[in-house]
């Protein structure tokens, strides 16, 4: 429907351009040969077509309201760095979740890069009692749009694996220090039909911590559990989607630039490792 009444409207801008151009042109025009040439250039005219005209502002148009300038090729580029991983089984969880038979006993009061997880967040990010996107009992010092994948950049002896430098499209953009992970707080695309929210990397799950094919590269999650598992979200990420507790969705990195706006950019996490 847009569409339509942008060509519309283009039409009718095009139509009394063209006239406006006609009424010039007979004032004063440059006298052309019997091949279509300009005398005085020797170059030969070839005017765009009505529709040629239209097409391009009509794309222009677009892209001013979808917010969409890159080109093509550039669309292509981000596609190739950061792959869409389709139709991936997803899961949730939440900050301040306590070990049990659910979640094969992992406790999310800490999360891989920081201990203190819980008490930085601000609480427990109950699922069960919500105000919105946010926990019903406080205001969460960071984002409640978070999830979890199976990777981490940090080995057992909290020391930065020198195959992450390979493996992370992002890793070599800056130097990174060593209290800081190269995952941590970057941002995700997740997607369920065409509804699409934003997220931040704040935990290594579901159930792997190296699964860097599947993370970064084409392959399936490694993860056999919950229907081959491969993204947890948070409460926030599932209510915004419409998410089942065990649900599928599409996701992607992406940059920060790239983040559309949204509650997601309301509390924005910023925190790096905090380890007892």
């Amino acid at each position: 429907m847009r569409r339509n009444l942008i060509i519309i409207i283009l039409v009718l801008v095009c139509i009394a351009g063209l006239f406006f151009v006609f009424l010039k042109g007979k004032k004063g025009s440059v006298p052309k040969n019997e091949t279509g040439q300009n005398q005085s250039s020797g170059e030969a005219t070839a005017p765009a077509s009505l529709g040629e005209k239209i097409s391009e502002k009509v794309e222009a148009v677009e892209n001013l309201i979808t917010g969409e300038n890159g080109t093509k090729e550039d669309d292509q580029k981000n596609k190739s760095r950061y792959p869409v991983h389709a139709s991936i089984t997803s899961t949730f969880f939440w900050v301040g979740e306590k070990a049990d038979d659910a979640n094969k006993d992992i406790s999310n009061t800490p999360s891989a890069w920081d201990d203190f997880w819980k008490k930085h967040f601000g609480g427990t990010d109950t699922p069960k009692r919500r105000n919105g996107f946010l926990p019903a009992d406080f205001t969460p010092l960071e984002n409640p749009f978070y999830a979890a994948l199976p990777y981490n950049d940090i080995d057992k002896n909290g020391k930065r694996k020198q195959s992450a430098y390979d493996i992370i499209p992002w890793a070599r953009e800056r130097t990174y220090s060593d209290s800081e992970s190269i995952c941590k707080n970057r941002w995700i695309k997740i997607t369920k039909n065409s509804k699409v929210v934003y997220a931040q990397w704040e935990d290594v799950g579901p159930f792997k911590e190296n699964d860097s094919d599947y993370v970064f590269g084409s392959a399936t999650p490694a993860s056999k559990t919950n229907k081959n598992a491969g993204i947890d979200v948070s409460p926030a990420v599932r209510d915004y989607l419409g998410l089942e507790d065990i649900d599928k969705v599409d996701w992607q990195f992406v940059d920060e630039k790239d983040v559309a706006q949204g509650p997601w950019k309301n509390i924005v996490t910023v925190s790096q490792i905090d380890w007892k």
